[in-house]
């Protein structure tokens, strides 16, 4: 390829002869507000011969005077458009009655003692109760609430010592991946003086004998860009109670491999770490262990290779059970005697089945297994030589959690919501099979009043999808109801049914709330989810069009009153959607959205995303990743959809710097009246922890634009109403 320089703009259709027909034409008029000066530089990159315009560089800065100064600016113009919309008080307001309700976890069992985290409502963060008896009154032992003035130290991991004397917890400030880990003594409710430092991505695994645990960390950074630099070279430790973190013992690591990362997990009889070592985030694991009853035992892999998915479950003596995508898509449970561990030896003990299984555990000596069927939770007990017990009875449609205990256990929990389910707790009888209600909120609005129904439509290349339809019933199809299109796609990520107080006031205004199970997700197993990977990315972008374009032709909705919505990998989604087919939607909503897909693997974890979506350092995938780059796609005079970004400035998984670019480059192209603004939370991150005064402010806000630009239920706020 001879050497061309290309910019932003004439990309695709120069260098790749992209489609330009679906540009429109826009009104004379232009865009209606006055956006803040994103100053253009000269700034090029050379991809294997072709030369690619970046502009916008210097807003990866996060720290510059510049950057800081534009995301003043444009929170000033978001703001004051956001001021100016009559129903958002009135959103507002009704969001937080449906939020005002009791929210539980599914309980734990640990040393003689339950434990589980309650949301009395609008309280920012959960509290972790414990108790000794289901008839006891619970007793607070951690309330993250305390632990900051606005809510925004949250807990994001909590481990329990085998005999139930202490508690590890990890907390995270403001919404970063990074985590602390300190230890609350569970009698005294004090936390003794441990505390371990630069932790991410890690899991907590105590010994047998209390006297320690394994966790997951990398090296400490640099302080002033911790947010943004790359995460290379995790490794494994063991920390002793009542020492400090310099003496943490490292177990493993890998000095030749900087993108493995590994995860501990302690078998219930205390024998065996179990290491799980990963590679980026495809489902594609090796396995090792250590024999924890001898003294300096060494690190034995098991599984050598990347060739598969290995999911521990339990062990039973020297036999380890896993669940498995090894020759077998959506799964299969197998069982390795690790003194025959050739694959010769191994035991199918439960063989796969048409639905794809999500979920396993071993609890009364049998095997509680979760499946997927078409998106809808399935639950069926075998014993340990794969003979069908029974399945499990669920209240309807809608998905479970949970369902993890010992192999000696006679009872579990699990949750169950649905779109219209609040998310309720119930206790299962393992000897019965019964279920019996442990927790049940209450949720101001009647469910009978709204209807769920799944449609399958046909994706561009004629592969069948399915979707969620949720509304109020008696849904006229006239094609003006505001429709809500949401979806995601991506890691191997499932989208099934829950229940949101934020879709509950969607639908409360009349609109409609659409949930589409795209490829490159894992509702029908791993070819599912490769299906929709690198090269074949574009297929997710085509059944998220061809959703929308289902609903269109069945007078579900029109294009003027359709929005689109996604978070992170489904912010690319939007951003890829709404530049591929802008005629298409009257609105978009990229939440902390990977824009630039030639960059993305340059800051901090976004390398391990390359087994998804290769890598611009490749060839082929550059030119795949070019094609549907949202950062490299934008044209201008075009008619984009009214949009909202979304980001947060301690963003550090999706750095914030995808969506400063796209916004800017946005709306230097944007030729209609419609908005292009970009909301920039603060003392936020990905999405994880956010207090519950963020969540109501910031879904006030989505709804209010739709609301605006939708044009729902005109102008008056008395739109947003609730039914008791």
């Amino acid at each position: 390829m001879t050497l061309r320089h290309v910019t932003l703009v004439t990309l695709l259709a120069a260098a790749f002869g992209a489609n330009t027909a679906l540009a429109q034409s826009c009104p004379a008029n232009g865009p209606s507000l006055t956006y803040p000066v994103a100053k253009k530089l000269d700034q090029t990159d050379n991809y294997h011969g072709t030369v690619v315009a970046d502009p916008y560089r210097w807003l990866e800065d996060a720290n510059s005077a510049d950057t800081k100064a534009w995301v003043t600016a444009q929170n000033t113009v978001t703001q004051a458009y956001l001021n100016q919309i009559p129903q958002r008080a009135a959103i507002r307001e009704r969001l937080t009655k449906l939020w005002n309700y009791e929210r539980y976890s599914v309980p734990g069992k640990e040393g003689g003692r339950y434990f589980y985290s309650r949301n009395d409502g609008l309280q920012n963060q959960s509290v972790l109760y414990t108790q000794k008896t289901l008839s006891d009154t619970p007793r607070v032992l951690l309330d993250p609430n305390t632990m900051s003035s606005d809510g925004t130290v949250a807990l994001a991991g909590a481990a329990v010592s085998p005999d139930g004397k202490l508690l590890a917890y990890s907390t995270a400030a403001s919404g970063s991946d990074w985590n602390e880990i300190r230890v609350r003594d569970i009698e005294t409710g004090k936390d003794i003086d441990d505390h371990i430092k630069w932790v991410k991505f890690s899991s907590t695994a105590w010994t047998k004998d209390g006297k320690g645990f394994f966790y997951s960390r990398y090296d400490e950074p640099k302080e002033a860009t911790k947010l943004a630099d790359v995460n290379y070279f995790q490794k494994l430790y063991f920390h002793r109670i009542g020492t400090p973190q310099s003496a943490d013992t490292l177990v493993y690591d890998r000095p030749d491999q900087k993108e493995w990362g590994f995860g501990g997990h302690t078998t219930d009889d205390g024998r065996y770490l179990i290491i799980t070592t990963t590679k980026g985030t495809a489902p594609k694991y090796r396995v090792s262990y250590k024999d924890l009853s001898k003294p300096d035992s060494k690190v034995v892999d098991l599984i050598d290779n990347f060739d598969a998915g290995y999911d521990f479950i339990d062990n039973v003596g020297t036999v380890f059970y896993f669940s498995t995508d090894r020759n077998a898509p959506k799964k299969r449970i197998v069982a390795i005697d690790i003194t025959r561990p050739q694959e010769s030896n191994w035991k199918e003990i439960v063989a796969e089945k048409g639905e794809t299984l999500t979920g396993a555990d071993i609890i009364n000596n049998q095997l509680v297994l979760e499946y997927l069927k078409d998106a809808r939770a399935v639950v069926r007990v075998h014993d340990l030589k794969g003979k069908p017990v029974r399945e499990i009875k669920l209240p309807g449609i809608g998905s479970v959690g949970g369902l993890s205990g010992k192999r000696g256990d006679l009872e579990t929990f699990y949750s169950f919501t649905g779109f219209t389910t609040p998310t309720t707790i119930y206790r299962l009888n393992m000897k019965t099979g019964e279920s019996t209600v442990f927790r049940q909120p209450k949720v101001d609005f009647n469910p009978a009043d709204y209807e769920t129904r799944q449609q399958f439509f046909t994706s561009k290349d004629g592969t069948k999808v399915p979707m969620f339809i949720v509304s109020k019933k008696g849904l006229k199809l006239d094609g003006q109801n505001p429709t809500y299109l949401y979806g995601y796609g991506g890691f191997n990520i499932s989208m099934t049914p829950g229940f949101s107080p934020a879709n509950l006031a969607w639908m409360e205004m009349g609109g409609v709330y659409v949930v589409a199970n795209l490829r490159g997700g894992g509702e029908y197993g791993e070819a599912w989810h490769q299906a929709g990977t690198k090269l074949q990315k574009q297929n997710v972008f085509d059944d998220f069009i061809g959703a929308a374009e289902w609903l269109i032709a069945n007078k579900v909705t029109s294009p003027q009153k359709l929005a689109i919505g996604g978070g992170s990998n489904g912010g690319l989604l939007v951003g890829a959607a709404m530049t591929q087919r802008p005629e298409l939607f009257g609105a978009a909503l990229p939440a902390v959205g990977v824009m630039d897909m030639l960059r993305f693997h340059k800051f901090t974890i976004g390398w391990a995303w390359t087994s998804d979506y290769g890598s611009s350092e490749n060839p082929d995938e550059f030119k795949a990743l070019v094609k549907y780059s949202p950062l490299h796609n934008l044209k201008p005079g075009t008619c984009y959809p009214a949009t909202m970004v979304t980001t947060a400035d301690h963003d550090d998984r999706v750095v914030p710097a995808h969506s400063f670019k796209f916004a800017a480059a946005a709306q230097a192209a944007q030729a209609g009246a419609a908005p292009v603004l970009i909301r920039i939370e603060t003392k936020a991150g990905h999405g994880a922890g956010k207090p519950t005064t963020k969540q109501i402010e910031e879904v006030a806000d989505r709804w209010g634009f739709l609301a605006r630009e939708l044009k729902v239920g005109g102008a008056a706020p008395t739109a947003v109403g609730g039914s008791n």
